[in-house]
């Protein structure tokens, strides 16, 4: 349904809340965080960061967003560049997919 597809502006937000609520915001400023933003270099999240991320958006979208299987899908280089847009596509791609298409009959 349309009403459950967010679009990149409203995921953005709620990835960046995600990432203040890990980091606390005395790190991060939420308007720091754009879809450029890269979860290595700009971010410097750790492995239990990235774990923690990966509960929330568990918590939040269940099991149509895995992240640690859209990591394991990549090579290290594609891991360390990583951005928020990165994981924005992904979760926009996830639950358009889940969704289906508007006709699909099982």
């Amino acid at each position: 349904m349309a009403s459950d597809v967010r679009t990149a502006s409203e995921l953005l937000a709620e990835i960046t809340g995600m990432l203040v609520e890990i980091v606390g915001d005395e790190f991060l400023l939420a308007e720091e965080v754009t879809l450029a933003t890269t979860f290595n270099e700009d971010l410097a999240l750790e492995s239990i960061e990235f774990v923690a991320l990966a509960e929330l958006l568990h918590q939040r979208y269940g099991d149509e967003v895995d992240l640690m299987g859209f990591l394991a899908e990549k090579d290290m280089e594609e891991v360390l560049a990583l951005s928020v847009g990165d994981l924005v596509g992904h979760i926009a791609r996830s639950r358009q997919h889940r969704a289906g298409p508007p006709h699909a009959a099982g």
